[in-house]
């Protein structure tokens, strides 16, 4: 039996799209910050660098759990691997930044 799920518009905004684009958003501002961190060698800025990217991994890994249907489907999958993909680089960043400022 197979499971076809059904196609939606490219506007349309479903959970699993919204819970992506916040997802990667936080992502992109914990590589900034962590960017920043590295750099001042701050404890602060490493450890919200870190918390956003395990925030953004997560949050990833959930609606790539959660995606009925495959790349396309308008399910918000692609952009959730992207969300991991910059969470855990953002979580990097944080972890070499706390490594740095100790």
């Amino acid at each position: 039996m197979t499971l076809i799920a059904a196609q939606v518009s490219a506007y349309t905004m479903s959970a699993g799209r919204i819970g992506s684009i916040i997802a990667g958003i936080v992502a992109v501002a914990g590589i900034v910050i962590g960017v920043l961190a590295l750099r001042r060698r701050t404890r602060r800025g490493s450890t919200a660098a870190l918390t956003g990217g395990l925030i953004a991994t997560a949050l990833g890994i959930a609606v790539a759990a959660t995606a009925d249907g495959g790349l396309g489907t308008g399910n918000g999958l692609g952009g959730a691997f992207v969300a991991i993909a910059l969470g855990l680089a953002a979580t990097t960043l944080g972890g070499v930044g706390l490594r740095r400022a100790h």
